[in-house]
């Protein structure tokens, strides 16, 4: 069982931003995951995630790397699909769950949501993506967006004031140590009014523990947005199976609200209680 820890904010952002190179992906800025990939190899990861995933050419090594070094495509889909459907995240709640680079929690957090909660599995994409990638889209809030310029190492008076990094909280571990963690703790625990969680439903085994903390996780009139391969070859996971599961425990009602046909099929799907 991987114990839920919450990661904060250093005081000094320069600290976050120290030895890593930005690129920009949809205009948000991104960590650019090969330096960071050096760098972890040196001594940055104490999981000694990077160095498995490199050394076992692998994306995923169920429950010990969990994919979030790795953008995948079905947080595009997504992304796309909250300015189609015209997602509302203004003074909402939001959980990014199974982050990795944080983007989805990152444009509910530019959506001027009240709140945003990042959480990945690994404490080292955490430390090493998720929040490098919040810090520098919040100082960089409002400046121009070129590529090449790295972000400013001090925001600008007035420009993105990092005010936007009081609303967000970081966890890594386990789904149902994170769920544990956040309910008990004695900051007053509110639920979320919407959780986002994109490729998470790969791995079959981990169904029952992703549909309980989205069960006790989400406020009654919340709705989750899960994006998805219809299926996962190799790991046998896909979206079928999972609203097999959901149907089961009749707890969510479900819809398929996008299909994606180009390349691998893909979905987005979004649940909200009966």
């Amino acid at each position: 069982v991987k114990a839920a820890k919450e990661h904060f904010i250093p005081e000094d952002l320069n600290k976050v931003l120290e030895n890593k190179v930005m690129e920009t992906v949809s205009d948000l800025y991104h960590v650019k995951v090969s330096v960071v990939e050096m760098t972890c190899l040196g001594d940055a990861d104490s999981e000694g995630i990077v160095s498995k995933s490199v050394s076992s050419h692998s994306d995923l090594i169920p429950g010990v790397y969990e994919g979030g070094l790795k953008i995948w495509e079905c947080t595009f889909d997504l992304m796309d699909y909250f300015s189609e459907a015209k997602i509302e995240f203004s003074n909402k709640t939001v959980l990014d769950l199974g982050c990795g680079a944080g983007l989805l929690g990152i444009v509910a957090l530019k959506g001027k949501a009240e709140r945003v909660h990042f959480q990945d599995y690994n404490s080292t994409v955490i430390e090493e993506i998720t929040l490098p990638n919040v810090v520098a889209n919040c100082i960089n809030e409002g400046s121009s967006r070129k590529a090449s310029k790295p972000p400013a190492k001090r925001p600008k008076k007035g420009e993105g004031s990092p005010d936007a990094l009081t609303k967000c909280r970081f966890f890594s571990g386990e789904w149902s140590e994170v769920s544990q963690l956040l309910s008990s703790s004695n900051k007053l625990f509110s639920k979320y009014d919407i959780i986002l969680t994109s490729e998470t439903i790969y791995n079959p085994d981990y169904y029952s523990a992703l549909h309980d903390t989205l069960a006790q996780l989400l406020d009654k009139n919340g709705h989750v947005y899960l994006a998805s391969k219809v299926h996962y070859f190799g790991v046998g996971g896909g979206i079928y199976l999972f609203e097999k599961l959901i149907e089961e425990r009749n707890v969510f009602r479900t819809s398929i609200v996008k299909t994606i046909d180009q390349g691998l099929q893909r979905c987005i799907m979004e649940m909200a209680f009966k």
